[in-house]
């Protein structure tokens, strides 16, 4: 059995917490009446969801595509609040930090077990 690896952790984490942060941006961006009613917490709804089911998908790797993706959604989402750039910039520069160490880490890891005899012990 495969193990997960750093760069699929660190992701699924950094997507867990930015699916919480999501929602309650789409409660803000409902309660300042950035968009109609059904928009604003239809269109929150879908994105946290999205970013749920992008903890699952980060095996494949057009998963991390889709990561990426919604890095973008979020960004275009402060359009509609300003202030939520300074928590998009947070997020945006954690996934792309996870995103970078972990692959870093991964490759250390892989060359540890290349290089040692019992790898597969």
């Amino acid at each position: 059995m495969r193990s997960n690896s750093v760069r699929q952790n660190l992701g699924a984490i950094v997507l867990g917490f930015e699916a919480v942060v999501m929602f309650f941006a789409a409660l803000v961006i409902f309660g300042l009446k950035g968009l109609p009613a059904p928009v604003a917490l239809i269109g929150g709804a879908v994105l946290c969801l999205l970013l749920l089911a992008n903890t699952v998908l980060l095996r494949y790797p057009w998963g991390y595509g889709l990561g990426w993706a919604l890095q973008g959604v979020i960004a275009l989402a402060c359009i509609l609040v300003p202030l939520l750039s300074i928590v998009a910039a947070i997020f945006i520069g954690l996934w792309i930090y996870c995103m970078v160490k972990g692959k870093q880490i991964d490759r250390a890891n892989a060359a540890a077990a290349a290089a040692s005899p019992e790898a597969d012990v």
